[in-house]
């Protein structure tokens, strides 16, 4: 309830009657920074370059990557929650951004009211896969399986917390399994254990998963998104696999400072939007497992609020707790 009460508040900052009649046709008039609170080179980064890059063009002023790295992602989300809310210092943050929220107990920042949702940008479905020794070749045989074992079966994920661990967990709670979960320290090792049969099931990303479909080692049984993926129009979800409702992606998105005046954030997603339509960028995504896909910023802050609630379920039935 308490988050629904706050995504009220929220909705109302974005309404018309808080905008600012200013004009924003010319932003941005000096350079951007784009605040990326993870590594270089994971899929938060990957992708905020691809935007940073586009957007320069648009621009025709930089857009300066820089990574912020730290506590799942809330370090540098602290950062830009603190800057002025101008425009120039921007958030590209992923799915983390719903589950901190309830993964841990104490945040620097109010996760809705210290933020601007200003545009979606893509979504990575996982793949659910099964190492070939498991007599299951969809979704509904691997429950079957599943219910036959006495203590169950264990499946991976890249770490506690993430996309792919409460994955497992929601499924658990949707099909009332014995799941248990082991976590990794990163996907590459959770999917050498797959393939060497140690853990007999994984939630993974596409990319990752499908170089290994050749080996005859793993067999991919569905994805994890509520649509199929034009990358994989022949593998069914979760969803129509036995599972009404499964819908877990890991997905990133461009935020702002709390306070943003609203013509500006319109302007800022017209022009995310109009990167994401550019084939180079689509096909740029597709070969990262991704799929852009454009919202309002209502439609996002809508989005942003269904996941906050998704995920608080999934954290407090698991037990996550932060790395």
């Amino acid at each position: 309830m308490k988050f629904i009460l706050r995504f009220i508040f929220f909705l109302a900052c974005l309404s018309p009657t808080f905008l600012f009649a200013q004009d924003y046709k010319n932003f941005p008039t000096r350079p951007v920074r784009l605040v990326i609170p993870f590594p270089p080179g994971g899929g938060t980064d990957v992708i905020g370059r691809v935007l940073a890059q586009k957007l320069s063009e648009s621009w025709a002023q930089a857009v300066m990557v820089e990574n912020r790295p730290g506590a799942s992602g809330t370090i540098g989300s602290d950062l830009v929650a603190k800057s002025n809310p101008d425009g120039y210092t921007l958030l590209m943050q992923s799915t983390q951004q719903a589950v901190n929220l309830s993964l841990y107990a104490h945040l620097p920042y109010d996760t809705i009211k210290d933020f601007t949702p200003i545009a979606f940008v893509a979504v990575a479905p996982f793949l659910l896969s099964v190492n070939s020794a498991i007599p299951a070749n969809n979704v509904a045989e691997l429950i079957a399986y599943v219910r036959s074992q006495p203590n169950g079966i264990a499946y991976g994920s890249s770490g506690p917390g993430g996309g792919a661990h409460l994955a497992g967990e929601i499924l658990k709670t949707q099909t009332g399994l014995q799941l248990t979960h082991i976590p990794y320290k990163g996907g590459a090792p959770a999917m050498t254990d797959l393939l060497g049969g140690q853990i007999p099931m994984l939630f993974d990303p596409i990319p990752s998963t499908l170089k290994h479909v050749s080996t005859g080692r793993l067999r991919v049984l569905a994805i994890s998104s509520k649509q199929r993926s034009p990358l994989l129009p022949d593998v069914p979800t979760v969803s129509e696999s036995g599972v009404p409702g499964f819908d877990v992606v890991s997905w990133f998105a461009l935020y702002g400072p709390a306070s943003m005046p609203g013509d500006l954030v319109i302007k800022i997603n017209r022009d995310v939007n109009n990167v994401l339509a550019l084939p180079e960028v689509r096909k740029k995504f597709a070969e990262m497992g991704t799929d852009a896909i454009a919202m309002t910023p209502q439609e996002f802050a809508i989005y942003l609020n269904q996941e906050i609630e998704k995920f608080a379920k999934a954290v407090k039935d698991s037990g996550a707790k932060p790395e």
